[in-house]
């Protein structure tokens, strides 16, 4: 239920809207660079979260936080908190990164070759 002092107002349709959208933007991505032969990465996704194993083992999750209307990283690099901005972008709630980015760049870092989502 969407209460009307939501994170930046922000109901819980629109914040499952963007957190589908998010999820769907990665395994698509992921799903693309199979079929090119980019990088083998595995997949799993059990409802808000998304378990990514790259070649070497490590790991990327991606988790919704419907609560708190965030999106949450798990990398090698830490943890980071997103919440969407005025402008529909997932923003990092210390550093102001963009989630795309920040997860191309950990994702560049914990496998090669250089991956941008």
């Amino acid at each position: 239920m969407s209460h009307p002092d939501s994170p930046y107002g922000l109901s819980d349709a629109h914040y499952d809207a963007a957190i589908r959208a998010a999820l769907s933007r990665i395994e698509s991505t992921v799903d693309r660079w199979l079929e090119e032969d980019v990088v083998d990465i595995d997949t799993a996704r059990t409802g808000g979260m998304l378990t990514m194993t790259l070649p070497n083992r490590s790991q990327l999750i991606v988790n919704a936080q419907p609560p708190l209307h965030e999106l949450w990283l798990a990398a090698r690099r830490g943890g980071f908190h997103f919440r969407l901005d005025g402008e529909g972008l997932w923003r990092d709630t210390r550093s102001g990164d963009e989630f795309f980015a920040l997860l191309s760049a950990c994702a560049s870092e914990q496998s090669k070759p250089g991956l941008t989502f």
